[in-house]
């Protein structure tokens, strides 16, 4: 009814031109019916509800927007990645920020502690094919918390991979949301996954998810000792803009946590490997924190580029993965890189 109802208090605004004696609706916004169309099957199918008939159509707005700016994107012929319509075409980048992002850190390691490995890296590496080293991609929801997210990504890997007989736990990034105040991190506004490796150092250790589940948003600390599961020994910073010493950590080490500016085209990445020449590079420009899993080169365009796990959920990108330009600091990736060294 209120998909009817709307398209009918659009249709009072709308207007009828002629063009070769043929009648052209033309909709306020310059909204036409193939993107009102659009907008009605991408409703059905995320199963959204509107607070009210203003909110639908200033929805729609945003939406129709974005499809524009997907398509022009889509039609560069020289792009080396592309864009889809997805759970967040609804929203303006603004909007998206204040839910999915964290509030821009500052977050520099200019003389990093990672000790360089006397082998060479292979040309590509990707830790999901070495064993059960990776979680599922996880879902942040409206929630700044990608740091905590990149943390226990990292933490679950590290573990695994290092500790003899220690299973892939799915660790507590509530608990990181809750308790790491002390340590510069800010629940659902934002924090960096070096100061979270501090935390949980200094705190003796980090919950099972299953112990202490994820709520999205910001509560009082429940943390329990006798729970702790994983456990860090000492933090590893990588010097900014060393990315062959974050080559050299995922190859021989684990994943590595990672942070970089997102920019509004980002927020509709759909495959290929990603690149923006006007995203920042600074330590106080990134606003969301991500995991390294691997590396290589794209068949298709023979560019380098990092495989990463984000938070977004398994439907945003590939499978909850994206790729990025390796090699270039591309938004500042190799701006504040970490991992832990794990007991």
């Amino acid at each position: 009814m209120k998909l009817v109802l709307f398209t009918l208090c659009l249709c009072v605004f709308a207007v009828i031109c002629l063009a070769d004696n043929q009648p052209v609706l033309v909709f306020k916004k310059g909204i036409n019916p193939r993107e009102i169309s659009a907008f009605k099957s991408w409703t059905v199918q995320q199963g959204m509800d509107y607070e009210s008939l203003e909110d639908e159509q200033q929805k729609m707005e945003v939406f129709a927007n974005n499809i524009r700016t997907i398509e022009e994107h889509n039609s560069k012929k020289e792009g080396t990645w592309k864009m889809e319509i997805n759970k967040f075409s609804h929203l303006s980048f603004e909007e998206f920020s204040s839910l999915y992002l964290m509030l821009a850190q500052n977050c520099s390691a200019t003389k990093g502690n990672h000790v360089i490995s006397s082998k060479a890296a292979p040309p590509h590496k990707d830790w999901r094919d070495e064993g059960n080293f990776v979680t599922p991609v996880k879902n942040q929801k409206k929630c700044g918390s990608c740091w905590t997210f990149s943390t226990t990504g990292c933490m679950e890997s590290a573990t695994a991979i290092h500790v003899q007989g220690h299973p892939l736990y799915s660790l507590s990034e509530q608990q990181l949301v809750d308790c790491a105040q002390a340590y510069d991190d800010h629940g659902c506004e934002g924090g960096l996954p070096s100061h979270a490796f501090e935390y949980i150092r200094y705190n003796h250790g980090i919950m099972n998810e299953s112990a202490y589940p994820y709520v999205a948003e910001d509560q009082k600390c429940k943390f329990q000792a006798s729970k702790a599961v994983a456990f860090v020994k000492k933090v590893v910073n990588i010097t900014q803009g060393a990315e062959g010493d974050i080559v050299d950590a995922v190859a021989f080490q684990n994943p590595v946590s990672i942070a970089f500016q997102v920019t509004p085209d980002f927020q509709g990445y759909k495959s290929g490997v990603y690149s923006n020449p006007t995203c920042g590079t600074k330590p106080d420009q990134v606003n969301h924190a991500v995991l390294v899993v691997g590396y290589g080169t794209d068949s298709a365009t023979n560019m380098d580029y990092w495989l990463i796990k984000n938070s977004w959920g398994p439907d945003w990108g590939i499978n909850g993965y994206f790729k990025m330009q390796k090699g270039v600091n591309m938004c500042g990736i190799a701006t504040c890189a970490s991992y832990p060294i794990v007991v």
